[in-house]
C-alpha cells in the first residue's frame, strides 16, 4: 500500500492510496483509492450513508483454492471485501458494488483474454452476495486509471486519449 498524494480540503487530510495488483484496502470519507488496470478489475463496494467502502484490484477470475493472497481472485475479493467492511461496521445490506477494467489487451484473441473472464466472475460473486451493482466501466481495448472518493461515492475512470467519465 503506497500513499501517493494528500491534499488537504476543509481542514481535513484527503489520503490517495494505490491499490496494486492482487491487493485490497479499506478506506473511509477522508479516503481515494486509485489502481491502474488492463485486464485487471477493480471491484469497489461502497456504503453510501457511512462514506466506508474498499476495493479489490482483481488479476484473475478463480483461485483454485489457493488463499494467500484473496484479494486477486474474484472468488475471494468480493467476500474478502465484505468481511473487510463488516469489520468496520458496515451491514452488507447496505453495500453497493461498481467495476472497472476487464479489458481486451492483446490483439488476436487467444489464452491472453482474461479480462472478460474477470467480468463474469466478479460480476457472479457480486451477485450470489447480494450485492447489486451500481455502475460499471467494463471492456474494451485500452487501460484505465481509476479513483474511488469514499466521501462523494464518485468513481472517476480515465482512458488515455478520452474524457475522463465519472461513475
Amino acid at each position: 500500500m503506497a500513499i501517493s498524494a494528500t491534499a488537504a480540503t476543509d481542514a481535513k487530510q484527503v489520503k490517495t492510496l494505490s491499490v496494486g495488483m492482487g491487493q485490497a484496502i479499506a478506506g473511509d470519507r477522508e479516503t481515494q483509492l486509485t489502481a491502474i488496470l488492463g485486464s485487471c478489475v477493480a471491484v469497489v463496494l461502497w456504503h453510501p450513508r457511512m462514506n466506508l467502502g474498499a476495493m479489490a484490484h482483481v488479476v484473475l477470475p478463480d483461485s483454485h483454492g489457493k488463499s494467500d493472497m484473496p484479494a486477486k481472485f474474484a472468488d475471494t475479493a468480493v467476500p474478502h471485501l465484505v468481511r473487510m467492511l463488516e469489520g468496520k461496521g458496515c451491514n452488507r445490506s447496505g453495500l453497493t458494488a461498481k467495476l472497472a477494467g476487464g479489458a481486451c489487451m492483446f490483439r488476436g484473441g487467444g489464452p491472453l483474454q482474461i479480462g472478460d473472464d474477470n467480468i463474469a466472475a466478479c460480476r457472479t460473486y457480486l451477485q450470489r452476495m447480494g450485492i447489486p451493482i451500481a455502475a460499471e466501466d467494463l471492456g474494451g481495448t485500452g487501460g484505465r486509471k481509476v479513483t474511488m472518493d469514499f466521501a462523494t461515492g464518485r468513481f472517476t475512470i480515465e482512458i488515455a486519449g478520452k474524457v475522463a467519465r465519472v461513475i
